[in-house]
């Protein structure tokens, strides 16, 4: 029998080696036909959406196709023209005029006018029927005004706000969309009354049909393989010596579903750049010369990872969203407070980061200017973690398990998104630690979409470890407005989304509303600092989300391109446009 045993365990290590084999043959395959002046990447799942608007997923095609009024540059964080070539502020700061290049046009063609740009604002953005993560980031001062936007001409538009707003122009890097194929989504319903763009451009629509205007058009999707983006020929952007950018003319994503599989095809040959990730860090740096590639290293990586609890009270049909019981966990302070001492980051970063890594303190990301240093988080301390559980009445049995002052025994489920191999880490380790305080933690990693789906829509969720993108300016209301779309921990449902009853919004999370607020409205920056360095201790201490590791920035590219300048904002290829394949060889 033990024969046997081996027998099948050799079978099954063959087999999975004959299909990683197969998997890295296909794309091989598939990257050395045709024109070879392409890059080869990878990701961890299917696009969810090819609609720039119901986008609410990193990464994600936008960057690649479309392009806003503005950028900023990851490597100077300034705002530089994109398809908007200037752009003019008044001297009260209530008023911008950006005019476009001259002779704009879509994939299709078509010239790209202020008709456009004012179609995307107007209809799309600011339109309360469209649910999005952008509309929030539109809202000015205490009364949460909307900008008014005209077009002037077919190259000018103007934006008027109501009171300074210091993030105004981080909302002229909004994608544009093409109004002449778009209008009519928005002007027919379905049998819902709901906009037909709701259900426009999604993973299923022919790439041939997704109008863009940035370097990269859609020119294949085959689910679970891969994406393939073709040089789009109506580009506006050209090289120095006159020559229409960009110089590489096929990108490619392929779909590849674990880290693992995709540390393979980068060492085979068949991917060309991956994020490194602590585990994979000290085998590829011996590898280094021999693969010909090189490890790029961003500082601390921008964003979070967090690990936080369902605090909605509210109901559906009468029925909690959340189990009572674990609601009233979940909303002690110092329930949240023990969770928080009772994770060892320390071990985090030593055993998953493998020394990669810091702890991350709050929601702004460490790189920011705004950053507050002086806090400092949680550190590991068991003891005082069991000392805020029995202080707030639970009580340990024999055995060292912990159930509240009603005897109910503390257990909840925590999920991650299924393939991210460091979350999985995370997720374990804190299931691990959290035991030690007698809490049983059931740790579910879910496919990122059904993850998506209870965050967003069902709310029917615990906790769980997810992370926000980041960058150098704080603003972010879509998280920290009470009715933001991301302000996850105590949603409230978005349009089309089931009503609720009986949410409760605390007094602090409406403070750090009015800080949010407050910090957008000041144009002076060390008095905008003070008050996001307000709105963070004011987070550190109510814990609405608990905040874990901030990894470093790490990718290896194979030494194949020219331009790279990596970034931890951009990473390798903010740049794509202007990057060229010296060697264009498949291995």
């Amino acid at each position: 029998m033990k024969d046997l045993g081996k027998i099948k365990t050799i079978y099954r290590r063959l087999l999975t080696l004959i299909l990683v084999g197969f998997s890295m043959l296909t794309l091989t395959a598939c990257a050395g036909t045709g024109n070879q002046n392409q890059v080869v990447l990878s990701i961890l799942s299917d696009p969810k959406t090819f609609n720039a608007v119901l986008s609410q997923e990193s990464p994600n095609i936008f960057g690649l196709t479309y392009e806003g009024l503005i950028t900023e540059n990851p490597l100077t964080a300034e705002k530089e023209p994109a398809l908007a070539e200037s752009w003019d502020i008044s001297e009260d700061k209530l008023t911008i005029v950006f005019t476009l290049r001259e002779g704009l046009k879509w994939s299709d063609g078509e010239p790209l006018t202020a008709d456009d740009v004012i179609f995307s604002y107007n209809d799309l953005y600011l339109n309360e029927k469209i649910p999005n993560n952008y509309r929030d980031s539109f809202r000015v001062g205490s009364q949460g005004d909307f900008p008014s936007i005209k077009k002037l001409d077919d190259r000018r538009i103007e934006f008027k706000i109501t009171e300074p707003f210091a993030p105004f122009l981080d909302n002229a890097g909004v994608p544009i969309l093409p109004a002449h194929i778009l209008r009519q989504t928005i002007e027919e319903t379905d049998g819902e009354g709901s906009p037909k763009f709701l259900s426009t451009w999604g993973t299923d629509t022919p790439p041939e049909e997704i109008v863009v205007n940035g370097p990269y058009k859609l020119k294949e999707y085959i689910t679970s393989q891969r994406v393939i983006f073709e040089k789009n020929p109506y580009y506006w952007k050209k090289d120095q010596q006159g020559n229409q950018l960009p110089n590489i003319e096929n990108v490619v994503w392929a779909i590849v579903e674990s880290t693992d599989t995709s540390l393979l095809q980068f060492r085979s040959g068949s991917l060309d750049s991956i994020s490194v990730t602590p585990e994979y860090f000290s085998l590829l740096k011996t590898e280094e010369d021999r693969g010909n590639f090189t490890i790029y290293n961003g500082g601390s990586a921008y964003g979070t990872v967090f690990i936080s609890f369902n605090q909605n009270r509210g109901k559906r049909d009468n029925q909690p969203l959340v189990d009572p019981i674990k609601s009233e966990w979940f909303n002690n302070l110092n329930f949240r407070k023990a969770v928080a001492y009772g994770i060892d980051r320390p071990r985090i970063i030593n055993n998953i980061y493998r020394g990669l890594g810091s702890p991350q303190n709050t929601q702004v990301s460490v790189q920011s200017p705004y950053y507050n240093k002086s806090l400092e988080g949680y550190n590991y301390d068991p003891e005082k973690a069991k000392e805020l559980l029995i202080q707030e009445g639970f009580i340990y049995n024999e055995a060292g398990e912990l159930s509240d002052s009603k005897g109910n025994k503390v257990e909840f489920n925590l999920i991650t998104n299924a393939g991210n191999k460091i979350r999985e880490a995370m997720g374990a380790q804190i299931k691990e630690d959290l035991g030690k305080l007698g809490i049983k933690v059931n740790f579910s990693p879910l496919a990122f979409n059904v993850l998506v789906d209870k965050l967003s829509n069902s709310l029917d969720w615990e906790a769980h470890i997810i992370g926000f993108t980041g960058g150098n300016e704080p603003h972010s209301p879509n998280i920290w407005y009470t009715d933001g779309n991301l302000h996850m921990f105590n949603q409230q449902p978005q349009p089309g989304s089931q009503p609720i009853t009986e949410r409760v919004v605390t007094e602090w999370e409406k403070k750090i509303e009015q800080l949010y607020i407050a910090g957008s409205q000041e144009v002076d920056m060390n008095k905008r600092k003070e008050i996001y360095n307000e709105a963070q201790e004011l987070v550190s201490e109510y814990l609405p989300f608990i905040y874990l590791v901030n990894p470093y920035s790490l990718a290896a590219v194979k030494n194949r391109f020219d331009g790279i300048q990596y970034s931890a904002l951009g990473g390798a290829f903010w740049n794509m446009e202007k990057l060229s394949a010296t060697d264009v060889s498949q291995e």
